[in-house]
């Protein structure tokens, strides 16, 4: 049994796991993820970095804690009915049951397929359904679809939940399983099962996949000289994009700036904080709390152009993680107003890890982070100063009463 290679390999992989927050990496702020299916490479902020060091995980008690795993995998190795089992299935079950034990929905495992789909929609493009959906719950559950996306030709809307795919009901399968199900290749066509909890009503949508590119950041001028810039994620391009959207559009000597984060399912640490540092000019912007309560600062990288512009950001339920930390640093510093519906409420920092032997990675919480009034909105969210509701009638019609309320206010200050 010591020289087991599926031993040797499982016990590399529960060593890596259990020593993975002693490493820093690069850090996600729980980007909602999208519905996708890439092969681009791997961004390199999301590489693991290595470390010489070995830290002491008492290996002489992991030998003994492991003893009755080790028993239970040679005897369904050995015993069960239907054989021969599948390893590398087994092996990472037990990953995944072993993170899903800490009871944290947004620590778990991503097999390679999944990894390399969750990771490459921060890149620009994919093919899919377009739409940002959440993997954690009950159900895979729509955020918003992308703006021009199948997904919203066809009507997908915030919290839609999908019950089948094809026909077959997919109760009781975990939302990354559910998320591959759905992918294909670009011109197939998938049949969706939707429960509408607002609703309360159950659709059957078919949806063409096709090749989906993300613009990062899209902006123009709106009527009374106001500039109005949308942010789709928090992607390794955003920021720099950010910036020629921003100088094109201050060069027009708006009164005002809209910046609309509604539906933005967030994206890199790094990104937020670079993005927030065009906005404001006071530190920090944000806080990471560790799990021993010691605190990380994390102020203004750079002199932003925007940080006097009169502004409003719009904000919803699909406003999550690196968007509420802009949000909430343009909030706390009374930078700007916040018009639209509460926001999510992502408040943890998560590390990818990428697994030997290309098993997939990890994600795992490492933090939970605070806004500069050490505001901790973990499933809270952030209360918008005005708060506005858009209905069925106001969609139908295509008016948009949280962008009207925002001109509203920048056109008073004038």
């Amino acid at each position: 049994m010591n020289n087991n290679p599926w031993k040797i390999l499982l016990s590399v992989l529960l060593f890596l796991i259990i020593i993975a927050g002693t490493f820093s990496g690069g850090y996600l702020v729980g980007q909602l993820l999208p519905i996708a299916k890439g092969d681009t490479i791997l961004p390199s902020s999301l590489v693991q970095n290595k470390s010489t060091e070995t830290p002491d995980t008492g290996g002489a008690n992991l030998e003994v804690l492991f003893q009755p795993f080790w028993e239970a995998w040679n005897y369904v190795e050995r015993e069960y009915v239907d054989q021969p089992v599948d390893k590398t299935k087994m092996m990472r079950g037990a990953i995944s049951g072993m993170l899903a034990s800490l009871g944290d929905k947004h620590t778990s495992y991503m097999d390679p397929d999944t990894y390399l789909q969750q990771s490459t929609p921060l890149q620009g493009e994919y093919e899919g359904i377009g739409a940002w959906v959440d993997v954690t719950g009950e159900y895979l559950t729509i955020i918003s679809p992308m703006p021009g996306s199948p997904a919203e030709e066809q009507g997908l809307k915030l919290e839609d939940q999908i019950i089948a795919i094809d026909g077959e009901d997919v109760t009781g399968i975990s939302g990354d399983l559910v998320l591959r199900r759905v992918l294909g290749p670009a011109g197939s066509v998938v049949k969706l099962t939707i429960f509408r909890p607002a609703t309360n009503e159950k659709l059957d949508v078919e949806i063409t996949r096709k090749k989906i590119e993300i613009p990062s950041v899209s902006g123009k001028m709106l009527e009374n000289d106001i500039a109005y810039i949308q942010l789709i994620n928090f992607g390794e391009k955003t920021h720099a994009d950010l910036v020629v959207e921003l100088k094109s559009l201050l060069a027009q000597n708006p009164i005002g700036l809209i910046l609309d984060l509604r539906n933005n399912g967030g994206g890199y640490l790094n990104a937020a904080i670079e993005v927030s540092s065009e906005f404001v000019d006071k530190s920090p912007i944000m806080y990471e709390e560790f799990g021993d309560g010691h605190q990380v600062e994390y102020n203004v990288k750079l002199k932003g152009i925007a940080t006097k512009i009169p502004l409003v950001v719009l904000i919803n339920g699909g406003t999550a993680s690196a968007s509420e930390i802009t949000a909430g640093a343009i909030q706390d510093y009374d930078r700007g107003l916040l018009v639209g519906t509460q926001s999510y409420g992502k408040g943890s920092v998560q590390n990818w890890i990428t697994l030997q032997n290309d098993q997939g990675a990890i994600r795992v919480t490492i933090a939970r982070w605070l806004t500069p009034n050490q505001r901790q909105i973990n499933s809270v969210g952030l209360t918008p100063d005005f708060i506005v509701e858009i209905t069925e009638d106001d969609m139908t019609a295509g008016v948009d009463p949280q962008l009207n309320k925002a001109i509203e206010i920048l056109t008073k200050s004038k």
